[in-house]
């Protein structure tokens, strides 16, 4: 049997262009407009330089400026797709400190998971982070979009990633996960959807899946964020990470969401809360956050990070540079305190916090307003008080001089 045949019978490119409309007036509103526009396309791919095979090693290099082209092109589409955009696209700055953040400090994993995959940038940036070879049993993912799922999977296929080596499959990561059989992970890396509806309370058998019973609460049906957080945590091995972007208000929410926090915090599972700056995401201006879970912590410490300084305004959007990053990352690697950017707080005082994980509660804002020498202000008040009654001195003798004439 050829590889490719294998390929497509074992699924892995099966019904990759199901949903291609080559019918569609975006193509044009003549026949002859659409089938000019997609004869440049093929021309444009005919001529860029794959090598021999689509398979073949040596010829990597070739797939992977391809598979680059093809996300740039995903990244753009992204931007200006208003709301939606967010929902498959995470931008590569980001994805780099997230995939950093997951993987920091091993020197191997044995797969990378991404339990909201969207069109697999999260997983492909943690692929790059390391050689490949370090990532031992590949890459997996769920998306539930089938347009979405598809762009993943044509995503790790022009990146050079061979169909033995990711797995992604397509439904409702919460209701109808895969991968029960491959877990734990090392790496999980994701960027959920922000207050998603989800069936939650409504299926009583739920609150007994071993995924959600140790909270011993279920997301809100409103807001399913912790089920992906619960879910993530689940599938996390005993040696690795999670770096989870998370919708601000799950921190210091009350009702189910605070009594989430509590398990979690009292497991000692949370390692680092870090706030981003505003509009770094496609679709929302909003300051998300990144939670990152850890089951080998050494101490009972939540170390808080605010990062909402660091970014560079680019378009319409901010970034984050590589120097902002690694300032984050040293700061993530140290756990020291630093004035207005990190502190590490015990479990007992988050605790007498009401399990409060918001990371303005903890790091202290540096203080940009001018600061007013009273002393000099007082002074000066001193003198225009003076000019002004001399004015009035001057002006009262002028008007009375007028008069007299």
């Amino acid at each position: 049997m050829s590889r490719f045949k294998q390929v497509y019978e074992n699924g892995d490119i099966k019904g990759l262009f199901a949903d291609f409309d080559t019918t569609s007036n975006r193509l044009g509103n003549t026949v002859k407009e659409k089938n000019s526009r997609l004869a440049d396309v093929l021309k444009g791919v005919a001529g860029l330089e794959f090598g021999d095979t689509f398979f073949a090693e040596r010829d990597a290099a070739h797939i992977d400026l391809f598979g680059d082209a093809y996300e740039f092109l995903i990244s753009n589409y992204a931007a200006n797709a208003g709301k939606s955009g967010g929902e498959f696209f995470t931008p590569q700055h980001v994805s780099k400190l997230i995939a950093q953040l997951a993987m920091h400090k091993q020197t191997g994993v044995n797969k990378i998971y991404d339990p909201a995959a969207g069109s697999g940038s999260l997983l492909l940036q943690a692929k790059k982070h390391f050689d490949s070879h370090i990532i031992e049993d590949g890459i997996f993912g769920q998306e539930i979009n089938h347009t979405t799922y598809n762009l993943a999977r044509m995503n790790m296929f022009l990146h050079n990633i061979n169909y033995d080596k990711f797995n992604i499959q397509l439904g409702n990561t919460l209701i109808d996960p895969y991968f029960g059989d491959d877990k734990p992970f090392d790496a999980i890396v994701s960027n959920p959807p922000y207050a998603v509806k989800w069936i939650g309370s409504d299926d009583p058998t739920l609150i007994y899946d071993e995924r959600f019973a140790p909270a011993g609460v279920l997301a809100p049906k409103s807001k399913a964020d912790f089920a992906f957080v619960l879910h993530a945590l689940s599938y996390l091995s005993s040696k690795g990470r999670a770096a989870i972007v998370c919708f601000p208000g799950i921190f210091y929410r009350g009702g189910a969401e605070q009594k989430i926090r509590k398990y979690l915090v009292d497991n000692n599972y949370v390692e680092t809360v870090i706030s981003l700056a505003p509009n770094l995401f496609f679709g929302t201006t909003i300051a998300v956050n990144i939670l990152v879970l850890a089951k080998n912590k050494i101490n009972t410490n939540t170390q808080f990070i605010d990062a909402s300084s660091l970014f560079k305004k680019e378009t319409n959007n901010n970034i984050l540079t590589d120097e902002h990053i690694k300032q984050i990352m040293a700061v993530f690697d140290s756990k020291e305190n630093v004035d207005h950017l990190a502190k590490s707080i015990p479990l007992e005082t988050i605790a007498a916090n009401d399990y409060n994980l918001s990371v303005s509660s903890y790091v202290e804002a540096k203080d940009t307003r001018e600061m007013i020498d009273i002393t000099k202000l007082n002074a000066e008040l001193k003198i225009t008080v003076k000019k002004i009654d001399q004015l009035r001195t001057d002006i009262d003798a002028i008007v009375n001089e007028i008069e007299g004439a």
